[in-house]
């Protein structure tokens, strides 16, 4: 039987409890909060609320504030990789050099709390980012990633410190955002009542993310707060430059930033929603530190999907080989991309 351990048992971390037990895992779960254990234990979601110290892996699911030294305890008390789930990754990724440590951060959540909300489902075509170090090794990257995949998440490796620059403005940003306008809104509405009440889809649709508990994002303006200043000041510029517009009556230069909006909001990339048209990419790596995680960050640069993934190690242990599955749309990019990092790749198109 796998084993599992899960520290910290709030809404990610009782989801990750479930989705490892749906999928056979014994989970093991603990949280500094008793009455949590308590809840895990009678609902089924954890075993024990013990560690086991012989777990394959373990998932420190704590606040952002409390990650570094919950995975550096973690590390110590047991002989499995070690990941987390925090939405920053370069705190911790820098003050981690153990190769069993992987950082991550699963693109997921939900506006529920705690284990009520833990969902099986939550990591189900989301996004999961990776973040190893230039210590992590390859074997811990793909035991992590391995488990990741499981669980039905696609994932993307990145460099720890683009990562938090990247989720200042996709995540941080948009949260910061419609607390903002939702705040708007109910100022204006102590005057007129019904200005809630007008409140029409895409109001709805674009405040939603301001339901998500206030808790955490505390501790990720903190850790974060270089990343998400910068993000606020683009916000501020471009929001000065769009009210300019407005302003002068520029209907041809208006018209120009909403078209271009909208054109970059289609192109945001899909994922591989099947294996129909799809080519096999067979990359020999060393077996050095960061290898295989170089090749999934570059992945991610190029906008190339990997629909799957495995590791094939070779009888001497001193090379394996990524294969890759991809879309056949992206094959000459990522090839190209590739030869360029001085890999090697075997291409073959799937029939």
């Amino acid at each position: 039987m796998r084993s599992a351990n899960v520290i910290g048992l709030g809404l990610i971390g009782g989801s990750l409890c479930a989705a490892l037990g749906q999928r056979e895992w014994v989970v093991h779960g603990i949280d500094l909060d008793a009455s949590r254990v308590a809840e895990a234990l009678e609902t089924g979601l954890i075993k024990d609320g013990e560690l086991d110290p012989r777990a394959a892996i373990t998932f420190v699911a704590t606040p952002v504030s409390a990650t570094i030294d919950a995975v550096r305890d973690a590390l110590s008390r047991t002989s499995g990789v070690v990941t987390d789930v925090g939405g920053v990754k370069n705190p911790v990724v820098s003050a981690i050099s153990d190769p069993r440590f992987v950082g991550g951060h699963p693109m997921a959540g939900s506006e529920l709390v705690g284990l009520a909300g833990a969902d099986p489902e939550l990591f189900v075509t989301a996004t999961w980012v990776l973040c190893p170090s230039t210590t992590t090794s390859d074997a811990s990257f793909e035991e992590v990633a391995s488990i990741v995949k499981e669980l039905g998440a696609e994932i993307i490796a990145l460099d720890a410190t683009r990562h938090d620059e990247l989720v200042a403005i996709v995540s941080h940003l948009p949260h910061l955002t419609a607390a903002t306008l939702m705040g708007l809104a109910s100022d204006r509405s102590q005057e007129h009542v019904a200005v809630l009440r007008l409140a029409a889809g895409g109001f709805r649709d674009m405040t939603r993310i301001a339901s998500g508990h206030p808790g955490i994002w505390l501790d990720v303006c903190k850790e974060n707060k270089t990343a998400i200043l910068g993000a606020l000041d683009s916000m501020q510029a471009g929001l000065k430059e769009m009210r300019d517009i407005v302003e002068r009556g520029d209907s041809s230069g208006l018209q120009d930033r909403l078209q271009r909006a909208r054109v970059a909001r289609s192109n945001i990339p899909g994922r591989v929603k099947d294996l129909l048209d799809v080519c096999e990419f067979r990359i020999p790596i060393p077996d050095r530190s960061g290898a295989a995680a170089e090749i999934f960050g570059l992945a991610a640069e190029l906008g190339v999907n990997i629909a799957n993934f495995e590791v094939s190690h070779s009888a001497e242990g001193s090379r394996g080989v990524l294969i890759v599955v991809v879309d056949t749309a992206q094959a000459d990019v990522f090839r190209g991309g590739l030869l360029a990092r001085g890999f090697r790749p075997i291409v073959q198109r799937i029939e």
